[in-house]
C-alpha cells in the first residue's frame, strides 16, 4: 500500500463514517424497533392460537423467510409503483427490513415463550390474571432472558443487511464507498474500507450485548 492509497483511504475513512451514522444506524434502529413490535404481535397471536390470525402469522413468516431480502426491497421499492403505489427508498427499506426483522424474530420469541414452564401460567389464572396479564406480568420477562441473546444477534446481522439499501438508492456505507470507488478505482481498499466500518458497529453491538448478558446472569444468580 503506497502513500496516495494511505492518503485516500484516510480522506474517504470519514466520508463513509458519516453515511453510517447518519443513515445505518437510524435504518437498523427504527427496523429492528417495528421488527420486534411485529414479532411480538406475530409470536402471541401464534401462542395464543387464534385460528384465523395464526394462519395468518404463519404464512407471513413463510413468505418474509423464504424470499431473498433484496427481492424483497425490489417488489416493494421498483415493484409497487407499477400498482400506483411509489415509496421513497428510506421507508421501503425500513418496511422489508421490519418485516424481515419480525418474521425471523417471531421464531425467536415464540419458542421463547413455549420454553416457560407452563406452570407460569396457571399461577397467574391462580391469581386471577387473564391471558393476556399473565403473558405481559409472568411470562414474557422470563422469555425476553432467554430470547436476548438470539435478537441480539439479529440486530448484528441487521446492521449488516442493510448494505444491501444501496440497491433502492440509499447512499449508506457501501454506496458511498462505490461512488468514491468509481473515481479513484481504488475498489479493494474501499470496500476493505467499508468492510471495517461495519465490523466496528457490529463489534460495538456485541460488547454491549456481553456486557447485558453478563448483568441478566447476575440477576438469575440472585
Amino acid at each position: 500500500m503506497n502513500s496516495r492509497i494511505i492518503a485516500e483511504l484516510a480522506d474517504s475513512f470519514f466520508k463513509l463514517l458519516m453515511p453510517g451514522i447518519r443513515i445505518t444506524i437510524p435504518l437498523t434502529v427504527i427496523s429492528f424497533v417495528l421488527g420486534l413490535i411485529i414479532a411480538l404481535m406475530t409470536a402471541l397471536v401464534q401462542v395464543a392460537k387464534i385460528p384465523v390470525l395464526k394462519q395468518i402469522a404463519r404464512f407471513y413468516v413463510w413468505i418474509i423467510r423464504g424470499t431473498p431480502m433484496i427481492v424483497q426491497l425490489f417488489v416493494v421499492y421498483f415493484g409497487l409503483p407499477s400498482i400506483g403505489v411509489r415509496l421513497d427508498p428510506f421507508p421501503s427499506a425500513i418496511i422489508v427490513f421490519s418485516l424481515s426483522v419480525g418474521a425471523y424474530c417471531s421464531e425467536t420469541v415464540r419458542a421463547t415463550i413455549e420454553a416457560v414452564d407452563k406452570g407460569q401460567m396457571e399461577a397467574g389464572y391462580c391469581l386471577g390474571l387473564n391471558f393476556w396479564q399473565t403473558m405481559k406480568l409472568i411470562v414474557l420477562p422470563q422469555a425476553f432472558v432467554t430470547a436476548f441473546p438470539p435478537l441480539s444477534n439479529s440486530l448484528i446481522g441487521l446492521v449488516k443487511d442493510t448494505s444491501l439499501a444501496y440497491s433502492v438508492a440509499i447512499v449508506e456505507i457501501l454506496a458511498s464507498a462505490q461512488r468514491i470507488a468509481a473515481r479513484t478505482y481504488d475498489y479493494f481498499w474501499l470496500y476493505l474500507e467499508a468492510g471495517f466500518i461495519y465490523l466496528m458497529f457490529c463489534t460495538v453491538l456485541t460488547l454491549l450485548q456481553r456486557k447485558i448478558e453478563k448483568k441478566i446472569g447476575s440477576y438469575r444468580q440472585e
